[in-house]
């Protein structure tokens, strides 16, 4: 009994044909990494103190700096950093109406002196360091008090991402990746602009919830399209995206613009329409074979191969009639434990991965630099995923990629800043790890669920994935104010009992995509049946057998 995998051996398995539409489906993955960690830039908040009217006169009457005038009116106060002046307080005097005795400012009695002095949060807006860069933080004042909008501005996104990934998701199991992927990138576009021209942060987030939307959806259809199409997708151009956002970011140092940059490539991929076909295997589960054999015969056109008369009897005798349904995720014990399973580590994926670049925002030390340093270390996640998974499977490097990123996590939170540079190569480890931990979740998840329902398994599984997107911001901030080293303590925690679930996975390795629940449930028996066919057409004449043979998938 031949397959569809077959066919597509026929076909040329990673010829050109494959070659060209994963080259540009990779491509998806440049912006997405904009729009999934650009808040690093986008919102970066830098050093700021309180604006006060009379800090001029000051600097006037007594000939000092804007450093140690500052100094003078801002008062010392503790943070989770140590003492340092405050970003969100001043000292309550009216320098210009104030008899100014400027001698002896620097002294240990003055000092003492302002220590008695009234104090009373900013009314007058802030100061900030801008180091050249315009965020939305400086632009509304997301500071202080306000500084948990910015959690907001990144927890809208994963509103959006958790929303489109289910209703994408549905839309494209049913009319079809390719046109879903389309829809998606029209909304991307129009909502992309909106975000960079909105006039008040209320519009900001609406817009933002808006382009995650389709941003996300768009990202997961088209996943699957390259998936089914190509056979196995190896997921670098996520990384490199991060590279490419620290160098734009460096050379766009304005937040609205470098939301235009995000938004042009999905301007570009509505070309797509002429260049990248819709799934063959979406087509034949669908019970649309004719148009199945136009896209496969094109496949081997291309790949400069012949494909046998099979190809005329392609169809697929297990087509489901109805469109696949949540019920379909949850029915049956070992795709429901998949759906669990699945789940969990696509949301302790998404907090760590998103809590730790989250993190170089708040460290304070070169974003660029750490930003870039990041990013390059997600490139041996990529290595290593390629080198194991044929070698080894997918389990183990699955579960061993969590582990070792909690162990990570764990040990640097308790490394002293005075050993730096162990603390941030622990620390690259376990981003290391978590890189290749959410790389296989995405990959796997794929090869666990049938095909009509596999679109919808990836999303409904990847929504904790944005509920985690959702958390991690406020996860990370929140608790940092009282320890900056504890956000690492959950995640240690998570990523262990994620790698812990993994090995209660089964190996997917050598294994043929399932296209039915029974291939799911009843991977043996379906072996068995296969032997059985194979056994029976050694014992048929060989004239019978090319008459009798059918294309199933």
């Amino acid at each position: 009994m031949t397959t569809f995998d077959d066919i597509l051996e026929e076909a040329g398995k990673f010829g050109r044909f494959q070659k060209r539409i994963f080259g540009l489906l990779c491509m998806v993955s440049l912006p997405f990494a904009g729009v999934y960690v650009g808040v690093v830039f986008q919102g970066f908040t830098p050093e700021h103190w309180c604006q006060d009217p009379g800090l001029e006169q000051l600097q006037k009457h007594c000939g000092l700096g804007p450093e140690k005038a500052r100094q003078f009116i801002i008062p010392l106060v503790n943070s989770s950093a140590g003492v340092g002046p405050s970003q969100c307080q001043r000292y309550d005097v009216d320098w210009n109406s104030t008899d100014l005795n400027c001698d002896g400012l620097d002294s240990e009695t003055t000092e003492v002196q302002r220590a008695g002095l009234p104090i009373t949060a900013c009314k007058n807006g802030w100061h900030y360091d801008y180091e050249h860069r315009e965020s939305f933080v400086t632009e509304f004042d997301l500071v202080c008090d306000d500084a948990w909008l910015v959690d907001v501005f990144q927890a809208v996104l994963g509103i959006g991402f958790l929303v489109g990934s289910i209703t994408i998701g549905y839309l494209a199991d049913k009319f079809g990746r390719k046109m879903s992927f389309l829809l998606s990138n029209i909304l991307n576009a129009v909502t992309g602009i909106l975000v960079a021209i909105s006039p008040n942060y209320i519009s900001l987030v609406v817009f933002r919830a808006l382009h995650g939307f389709g941003v996300k959806g768009g990202w997961m259809a088209a996943y699957v399209l390259m998936t089914e199409t190509v056979g196995v997708l190896f997921q670098m151009f996520f990384s490199f995206g991060l590279l490419l956002l620290a160098l734009i970011a460096y050379l766009i140092p304005n937040w609205r613009w470098l939301q235009v940059a995000f938004t042009v490539p999905y301007i570009i991929f509505l070309s797509y329409y002429w260049f990248v076909p819709e799934s063959p295997r979406w087509l034949l589960s669908q019970n649309k074979s004719s148009r199945a054999v136009e896209v496969t015969q094109a496949m081997a056109k291309e790949n400069k191969k012949t494909l046998s008369q099979n190809i005329k009897n392609l169809k697929d005798d297990n087509a489901e009639t109805s469109t696949g349904s949540f019920m379909d995720l949850i029915r049956t014990p070992k795709i429901r434990k998949h759906t669990l399973i699945l789940s969990f580590n696509w949301f302790t994926s998404a907090v760590v991965y998103q809590g730790l670049i989250m993190r170089l925002g708040i460290l304070r030390g070169n974003i660029y630099i750490d930003f870039l340093i990041s990013g390059i270390v997600e490139f041996p996640a990529a290595f290593l995923i390629l080198f194991t998974i044929e070698r080894i499977g997918r389990r183990l490097p699955f579960a061993a990629a969590n582990i070792v990123s909690g162990a990570a996590c764990l040990i640097t939170a308790f490394i002293p800043e005075s050993v730096l540079w162990l603390k941030t190569a622990v620390a690259c480890i376990g981003r290391l790890g978590i890189t290749m931990a959410f790389e296989m979740v995405v990959f796997v998840n794929t090869e666990l669920y049938p095909t009509f329902i596999r679109n919808l398994g990836v999303s409904v599984c990847s929504t904790l994935c944005d509920i985690g997107g959702i958390i991690a911001p406020f996860l990370l901030y929140r608790l940092a104010v009282i320890w900056l080293e504890l956000p690492l303590i959950i995640f240690g925690v998570l990523a262990f009992v994620a790698g812990g679930l993994v090995l209660l996975l089964p190996e997917t390795k050598g294994v043929p995509l399932p296209e039915t629940i029974d291939d799911i449930e009843y991977p043996n028996r379906n072996k068995e049946d296969t032997m059985k066919s194979h056994q029976l057409e050694n014992l048929l004449p060989s004239v019978v057998t090319n008459n009798k043979e059918t294309v199933t998938v």
